[in-house]
């Protein structure tokens, strides 16, 4: 009796739309329509639009498909059939509005962007220090003419230094005073060889050097705040259909996104969103939260323009 019910219901099933087919199951469950569109986190008007075979509020086939699929496992039906109705019906392949691709992946961290710009930085200080080092090598070099100035500089100190040795001996007890004194005032006199080996400083060189550093540090920084404050981060710890356009009408998002994932949407402000289920969603715009809750209608679906 069992098998004989199922085949007459498959039988009537035959050839129905695939609207009729999840129509006809979600009656049966004796479920509201009402009470579906919640439970899917959609408007009432896109499951009705499904159950009557209109797609105009899912213009993107891809997406029929896939509300198709999700109600029909909500009603704990098979799938298959009611994708192959949706073919039959409709053709295959569909005709689809062109959407350009948005890869939904997660953000990069902040922690990221600051190792970029660290190790931007470490490579510029680096370059100061071969250039700093390259300039002392430079300046430590004994410039051309020194070495004969500096031999006959010092031929004179040795002259000056062995004069009163090479004297002969008068007996006189102050001729060793003399000695020491005139060895004492030798000792003193400024060497220019060691004078002309030390390290010069190369302090010009390195505040330049640092200054142009922090010049392209302060340039990476106020990039880094203007692509952010043209960039939407969305984090879906629910079920939602989501569609932005920027200020171009340019469509920067679309799709049903799943629970866990992330997206990073960059555009020319001001933005036009829709967000369903959007208390499932978290919205951050500039660095700020947006409170989506307050945006949303009765039907829990979001429509607002951000960033005017």
């Amino acid at each position: 009796m069992s098998d004989t019910h199922t085949s007459e219901y498959a039988d009537e099933q035959h050839g129905a739309s695939p609207g009729k087919l999840l129509q006809q199951e979600r009656e049966r469950q004796a479920i509201s329509l009402e009470d579906a569109a919640l439970a899917l986190h959609l408007r009432p008007a896109v499951v009705a639009g499904l159950e009557r075979d209109q797609y105009a509020e899912i213009p993107v086939a891809t997406y029929r498909r896939g509300y198709l699929r999700t109600y029909a496992k909500y009603l704990g039906m098979d799938d298959k059939p009611v994708l192959d109705a949706y073919r039959a019906h409709h053709g295959a392949p569909d005709t689809e509005r062109e959407v350009k691709p948005v890869a939904v992946t997660r953000p990069p961290s902040r922690v990221g962007g600051l190792l970029f710009k660290l190790v931007t930085l470490l490579v510029i200080i680096g370059l100061i220090g071969v250039t700093v080092t390259w300039w002392q090598s430079r300046g430590g070099n004994t410039p051309p003419g020194l070495d004969d100035t500096t031999a006959t500089q010092t031929a004179q100190d040795e002259a000056t230094t062995s004069a009163p040795s090479s004297a002969p001996s008068t007996g006189d007890n102050d001729a060793p005073s003399d000695t020491a004194d005139s060895g004492d005032t030798s000792g003193t006199e400024p060497n220019p060889r060691a004078a002309s080996t030390a390290e010069p400083e190369a302090v010009t060189p390195s505040r330049e050097a640092l200054a142009a550093a922090a010049e392209v540090a302060r340039l990476a920084q106020e990039r880094a705040q203007a692509e952010a404050a043209n960039t939407l981060a969305l984090t879906f710890n629910q079920q939602s259909w989501t569609e932005i356009f920027d200020a171009r009408d340019r469509r920067v998002f679309v799709g049903l996104q799943q629970p866990g994932t992330e997206a990073s949407v960059e555009g020319q402000p001001p933005f036009r969103l829709t967000i369903g289920n959007a208390t499932g969603v978290e919205l951050r715009y500039q660095g700020k939260v947006v409170d989506l809750a307050a945006q949303a209608g009765a039907n829990n679906v979001a429509r607002f323009t951000l960033g005017e």
